[in-house]
């Protein structure tokens, strides 16, 4: 399989992500100068595109009316040279361990930082995507077969995780006991065609119409994605 333009029409491949804000403008300029992108406007209502080097680096901030209200159930691993720099955009510290910091963005969603020292830090600085799961072998063996990828894990951790192929870093599901309760704050988008995912297992949840040109879908385990036909 190979990376962003290079599959088929039908192959199955990871697009890019998403995040809803109740603050697009904000949140626009937070994540991209976290991650390291540039944001550029995406219409009108405070949506913006924050765009790198590669079209598979793409993280689309959607305004929306509802604000977060529970733990999020996907969340963004981040590499910095300085957790203080991340203050200074606009987070704020929840949680110290010895590898990584939980942090809160301007909205109070939670994502990891992991310290690098400078010369080690890349001008693309996401570094994981993190799913809460009820049962993360199963829905990491699920998209391994969605991508064709190698579901990974080390006995001695209890998250299982994806990588190479269509993805830019690794895709890691991590076991939580509380179950999913609310639509996700973040998702991902896909391409490939609907009817192979929902032949699958998946859900749909909004089919294509006038206001939108792609397909709304959950995997097993109750996420939300879309899939965009190339």
């Amino acid at each position: 399989m190979g990376t962003d333009g290079e599959t088929s029409a039908s192959t199955p491949a990871f697009k890019d992500v998403v995040i809803d804000a109740t603050d697009g403008q904000r949140m626009a300029d937070f994540w991209a100068a976290a991650i390291g992108l540039e944001a550029r406007p995406n219409g009108t209502g405070g949506d913006a595109a924050l765009n790198g080097s590669r079209p598979v680096h793409t993280v689309w901030v959607n305004q929306v009316p509802e604000p977060r209200t529970v733990k999020q159930r996907v969340h963004l691993d981040l590499l910095t040279s300085d957790i203080e720099e991340l203050i200074k955009l606009g987070a704020s510290v929840s949680t110290r361990y010895e590898r990584w910091t939980v942090m809160l963005d301007p909205e109070g969603g939670e994502f990891c930082a992991f310290a690098r020292e400078p010369a080690r830090l890349p001008d693309y600085r996401m570094y994981e995507l993190v799913v809460d799961s009820a049962d993360p072998e199963s829905i990491c063996r699920w998209w391994g077969e969605r991508f064709d990828l190698e579901p990974r894990h080390d006995a001695d951790d209890p998250w299982w995780w994806l990588e190479g192929g269509s993805l830019p870093w690794p895709w890691v599901f991590n076991p939580v006991p509380e179950p999913k309760t609310v639509k996700n704050r973040l998702h991902w988008d896909v391409w490939g065609r609907t009817e192979d995912y929902l032949a699958a297992g998946a859900a749909l949840l909004r089919g294509r119409d006038d206001e939108i040109s792609w397909d709304v879908l959950s995997d097993p385990e109750g996420n939300e994605f879309c899939v965009f036909a190339r």
